[in-house]
């Protein structure tokens, strides 16, 4: 019977490693014996790994309160792979391909400090004008409007809404909540006549490893090949390619991204 290969691994790097956890999701600069109690390193040898860690940048110690924080090189790496999340560029192959495969025009959506905002956009096969082009600022009524309401939290979030439902009369505000719990449930949002008169819309959400809502891939047509529900078949493929589009920023499908945010 053949054992079971064994991957070999370097101590010394996940210890190294280890330290710059505790000094990272500290949130703050951290003394020398809140990393040595979390670490259960001998005092000799942290700061031996302290000393080299400090030599490479990936950590800072300050010399007058002697408390350490993420270093500069650490924070260039971070910044590195921040950039690398070029959203347009990582899903140009997506939209096209959810393009060619409805012949609608197919959005792309990133939240602004307005709101959330096409920043990408393909259109459909007959060229029609649909009530939006790169740089418009979306309705929270839209699909993707509702999609953001979802899932994105914070202070310019819920104040961007209620600006959004002020002029509401109290049937649309009820609407809305109902779509926005549908939502929540389905993972995948719909609208009509909310970029112009009998268009149509869907909107599917693009996640990151943490489950923060990156953006929104949104199909904009007049026809009825446009989904309106959840359990139309072109729903589900949509709720795929969600889940594919999100896998390229790292997230994992253990759930459904309606449940994980």
């Amino acid at each position: 019977m053949s054992e079971a290969k064994t991957t070999v691994k370097i101590q010394s790097l996940l210890v190294g490693f280890s330290i710059i956890d505790v000094i990272v999701k500290h949130g703050k600069p951290i003394k020398f014996n809140e990393i040595h109690a979390r670490t259960n390193i001998t005092k000799s040898n942290l700061y031996k790994y302290l000393n080299t860690l400090i030599s490479i940048g990936a950590i800072h110690r300050n010399k007058e309160t002697g408390l350490y924080s993420p270093g500069s090189t650490l924070i260039q790496y971070g910044m590195a792979a921040v950039n690398q999340e070029d959203i347009v560029a990582k899903t140009a192959y997506y939209l096209e391909e959810i393009n060619h495969t409805f012949g609608e025009t197919t959005l792309l959506a990133v939240w602004t400090h307005g709101g959330p905002m096409i920043v990408k956009m393909i259109h459909s096969r007959a060229g029609l004008n649909l009530g939006g082009q790169v740089g418009t600022i979306l309705p929270v009524h839209s699909a993707a409007g509702m999609l953001f309401a979802t899932y994105k939290k914070g202070p310019m979030i819920e104040e961007w809404i209620g600006k959004g439902i002020a002029n509401m009369v109290p049937d649309e505000r009820s609407n809305l909540r109902e779509k926005l719990k549908a939502i929540q449930k389905e993972g995948i949002s719909f609208a009509k006549d909310a970029l112009a008169k009998s268009i149509s819309s869907a909107a599917i959400p693009i996640f990151n490893y943490d489950r923060h809502l990156l953006g929104a891939v949104v199909i904009v047509g007049l026809g009825d090949t446009v989904p309106l529900r959840a359990e139309e078949e072109s729903s589900r493929y949509l709720l795929q390619k969600s889940l594919e589009i999100s896998a390229e920023f790292g997230y994992e499908s253990g759930q459904s991204p309606a449940e994980e945010s």
